[in-house]
């Protein structure tokens, strides 16, 4: 009987997947331009207008285009003066594209600039009459997504065989940065994500939204990830594992993105150079190339930012009465004494000053005064999820915990032949 019913239970979870991997793909629509034979964009008729589209050219200013195209000097001083706070004109950038809209008449005077921010999100300056500025986004569809793989090499080798933004290996080292070390992957490693990918007009691709949900297996042992809203008037967005015990930590594992460990803290290290006696490396050092940001990697004051001996240009932090860190062989420093750093921002960028052999960050690590080794500590946790949202948190996750395990692991092509025969 027991037999029975685990076959029935298999086939309805089977079942469950493949009625989910029938559904069409979940489309979120943002806006509908129902006007597209109108030739609307930005929200004008451009069959109104004479369009010219450009970039910013180095050397460019606002004024200069804006008088070029025949706009008074009175509009372009109001709009320098009284739109700051939606568009400073002092900060156009190089680049980045606009649209004069101007008129159809003998003159073509320019009648509105739009500026691109980024893909999506764009600011109007209309001149014809009185001049107005206003910041909108284009219509956007959300298109979501998942994916998975097995580790052979690397986690951004494994992504990007299939043609996967590359913001999503980055989002997925952040949400895990705490729990798993990036620098000792494992061959055969897994992976699986749910995300959305936003497009523009239906089929400008404009970059991938943040990980809704994720599946890593390290070592064979799996670690679930969720993001989850704690706080809706800050909208602040944690990652919590199906316990809701929060991935993050009070520290980073490493100060930089994406780089290698060329040292570890060893205190018995030996060197050929002084005779192979015992020189102990207090510090892991992260190879990277000159001019890497280095992190903070967590909350604290800048105890010291400046140049000595071997350590060359350094910063140290003092993060509470046990813990503070230390960057050693800085190009230059992004921070001075008695600043207050928040985890993750940028303290200064990899170099070779003091005594180094290559561009790299020496990170060092104490705890009670002592200098530690970090991979061997357990790091101390962010703070827990409210008991009161843990009843939500748990009705939230169920369906997405479903369809991550519907998920199955991606195959390149050859690897499946290779299985059919």
């Amino acid at each position: 009987m027991q037999k029975y019913w685990g076959i029935v239970l298999a086939l309805v979870l089977c079942t469950a997947c493949q009625e989910k991997k029938s559904t069409a793909e979940s489309v979120v629509t943002s806006e509908i331009n129902e006007e597209a034979a109108q030739n609307i964009e930005f929200g004008f008729d451009l069959n109104n207008f004479v369009v010219r589209r450009d970039t910013v050219k180095s050397g460019d200013s606002f004024g200069e285009l804006m008088l070029k195209n025949k706009v008074d000097y009175q509009k372009v001083y109001a709009v320098s003066q009284n739109f700051r706070d939606t568009f400073d004109v002092r900060k156009i950038m190089v680049g980045r594209p606009y649209t004069l809209l101007k008129s159809k008449d003998t003159s073509e005077t320019a009648q509105i600039f739009i500026y691109e921010n980024d893909r999506i999100n764009y600011t109007v300056i209309d001149v014809r009459d009185s001049v107005t500025a206003y910041k909108d986004r284009k219509a956007v569809k959300y298109v979501e997504r998942e994916a998975s793989g097995v580790i052979e090499s690397s986690l951004s080798e494994a992504i990007l065989a299939q043609g996967i933004d590359y913001n999503v290996t980055a989002n997925l080292s952040e949400i895990y940065a705490w729990t798993i070390d990036f620098f000792r992957l494992q061959k055969g490693d897994k992976f699986k994500v749910i995300y959305k990918e936003r497009f523009i007009n239906d089929s400008i691709y404009a970059g991938a939204e943040p990980i809704e949900a994720a599946y890593f297996e390290h070592k064979g042992t799996p670690v679930y990830a969720f993001a989850f809203q704690t706080d809706s008037v800050k909208r602040i967005t944690e990652y919590y594992d199906e316990e809701a015990n929060n991935l993050r930590r009070a520290f980073l594992r490493a100060p930089v993105n994406f780089s290698r460990i060329s040292s570890r803290y060893n205190l018995k290290r030996r060197i050929a150079y002084y005779g192979n006696r015992i020189r102990p490396h207090k510090g892991t050092d992260y190879a990277a190339p000159i001019g890497t940001p280095i992190m903070a990697t967590a909350d604290g004051t800048v105890t010291e930012s400046t140049r000595r001996g071997g350590n060359g240009k350094y910063v140290k932090i003092r993060h509470n009465a046990t813990y503070s860190t230390q960057y050693l062989h800085m190009r230059k420093q992004n921070v001075r004494k008695g600043d207050y750093v928040r985890q993750g921002d940028i303290i200064g960028w990899i170099g070779m000053t003091g005594n180094t052999g290559g561009p790299h960050v020496c990170y060092r690590f104490w705890k009670n005064g002592r200098q530690v080794d970090p991979f061997r500590e357990k790091l101390p946790a962010a703070e827990p999820m409210e008991e009161s949202l843990v009843g939500p948190y748990m009705d939230f996750i169920g369906p997405k915990r479903q369809q991550l395990d519907c998920i199955e692991f991606y195959q390149a092509p050859e690897e499946k032949l290779l299985t059919l025969n």
